[in-house]
């Protein structure tokens, strides 16, 4: 059965690029009769917003978008991560690093395969080790992405000295664990998913398929998000950024009430192939609009 998710960060209220998100992982899991399930990444302490969560939870659910599972926070899930990390520890694929920011500077911010630290009196990150491993994949909406993982990204983080479990290994164990066959996300994460499949390979874990959609652009042409301020959409409101949202991904939104029933006609009508290609959009703000339906 197909099984797709939305993972929401809980740093702010639910805003249009995220709301879209939600909407194209919904409706790709809905016309494949599948189910669709919320994750809640909460572990980056220092930028989560007290209420978040259980606001974008309730926003959500004013939409018509409710999980058909019950909801699974990451913060709850150390000891998963935990046991993956030591996984990789036992196979020799981690180590520990002490280099920061200012040592990776020379190498571009990319970190070579040896440590350049030139301290060790703070605490170590874990860095799992990429070889001179070339990573391809078949997106369903941007395409054949190829990545070589040394060049790109380097060893990277997968555990960090002041936080704990970093994101990509949190994603790759989680969506293992909750049987994620189908990840609908932003195209934000586009270079993140070569990282995420190699993890996933030293785990032998399940690749997904993946749909990237495109991002939403702010006025200012950077990506509509909760660090450059974007509104939160009305949960009182939702039928004009929902029907917005519906064409941003290329469909056609009908005329209805409320958005269970407009949901209900998208799933009917939905076309992924109408989905742009482009990897980034300007936001429509008619989405303010009481009459965009």
């Amino acid at each position: 059965m197909y099984r797709g998710r939305f993972a929401p960060s809980p740093t702010g209220r639910l805003h249009f690029g995220s709301l879209v998100a939600a909407l194209g992982s919904w409706l790709f899991a809905r016309a494949a009769n599948g189910r669709w399930i919320v994750r809640m990444e909460d572990i980056d302490h220092e930028r989560e917003v007290p209420g978040a969560a259980a606001d974008i939870l309730a926003t959500l659910s004013a939409f018509g978008l409710q999980s058909d599972e019950p909801v699974v926070f990451q913060s709850a899930r150390t000891e998963l991560y935990k046991a993956a990390r030591d996984r990789l520890a036992a196979a020799g694929h981690v180590y520990r690093c002490w280099c920061s920011r200012s040592d990776l500077e020379p190498y571009g911010g990319i970190h070579p395969a040896e440590c350049v630290a030139h301290e060790t009196t703070r605490p170590p990150a874990w860095r799992v080790r990429v070889y001179g491993e070339i990573r391809t994949f078949a997106d369903a909406i941007q395409g054949t992405t190829t990545q070589h993982l040394a060049r790109t990204a380097g060893d990277f983080v997968i555990w960090r000295a002041d936080t704990g479990c970093a994101y990509q290994l949190a994603v790759v164990v989680d969506d293992a664990a909750q049987g994620v066959t189908d990840i609908v996300r932003g195209a934000d994460l586009l270079d993140s998913t070569p990282r995420q499949m190699w993890l996933q390979h030293l785990l032998g874990l399940p690749h997904p398929r993946y749909a990237h959609l495109p991002l939403v652009l702010g006025a200012d042409g950077r990506k509509l998000s909760k660090h450059t301020a974007a509104l939160p959409v009305d949960a009182h409101d939702p039928l004009p950024a929902l029907c917005t949202a519906l064409r941003f991904l290329g469909q056609a939104p009908a005329a209805c009430h409320t958005p269970h029933a407009l949901l209900a006609h998208a799933v009917r009508a939905f076309d992924a192939r109408a989905i742009s290609h482009a990897t980034s959009t300007p936001a429509p703000f008619v989405a303010l609009r009481k009459d965009v339906c």
